[in-house]
């Protein structure tokens, strides 16, 4: 399984334990480079328009691969390394550093997640209490792991035929609609559990207190 590790620039208390798994690529972003080393992880490449780093930074990042962004631009450098990493057709990306801090930043970060909609490529969002990604019509498996809870809410206006067997809360065929709470804090009932819907697009929130 090919995997690519973003990590943006976000405050460090959100961030989890960050460690180098086999086979997996690490791509600072910008002053995500500062977290990398914190953890004692050498990144594979370096992205960014560099323009918010300290000196000694950018000199460290200087001595790595690195791409230079300008700093006038459209595109944030997240949105620009989450586009790089999709050219690589890997299975899973995963974002860290990416929640926390500016909330106008945090809110295009989820939107960022549709890039993986309609692709190969599933995409995650994490950090110290969350996992995050956006699923198209289908069934899907999840299975039980350390974060206690699974939220399910709808990107757009709304999601249709959303059956959840497995769960604490089961629905079958219901109907979810943009800003209801109905679907969330759910909880496995055991190790492995299904959700499936017929149109929309389902945002899937893993979490623990």
């Amino acid at each position: 399984m090919k995997v690519i590790n973003l990590v943006a620039g976000g405050p460090s208390d959100c961030l989890p334990i960050l460690s180098r798994r086999s086979n997996e690529t690490w791509i600072a972003v910008d002053r995500g480079l500062e977290h990398l080393l914190q953890f004692k992880i050498e990144p594979d490449y370096c992205l960014g328009d560099f323009d918010s780093v300290s000196s000694s930074l950018k000199e460290t990042i200087l001595t790595r691969k690195f791409k230079q962004f300008p700093s006038e631009k459209d595109e944030t450098d997240l949105d620009l390394a989450l586009s790089y990493a999709l050219n690589e057709n890997p299975d899973i990306i995963n974002i860290y550093g990416a929640t926390g801090g500016r909330l106008d930043h945090e809110i295009v970060n989820l939107q960022l997640l549709l890039k993986g909609v309609g692709c190969y490529t599933t995409v995650f969002l994490i950090d110290k209490k969350n996992k995050i990604t956006i699923k198209n019509p289908g069934s899907y498996t999840i299975s039980k792991s350390k974060f206690s809870y699974i939220s399910f809410l709808s990107f757009f206006e709304k999601v249709e035929g959303l059956t959840l067997e497995g769960f604490k809360y089961p629905l079958d065929n219901g109907q979810l609609k943009c800003g209801s709470s109905l679907c969330l804090s759910n909880e496995l009932i055991s190790n492995k559990g299904t959700f499936s819907f017929s149109s929309g697009i389902l945002i899937v929130v893993e979490s623990y207190d």
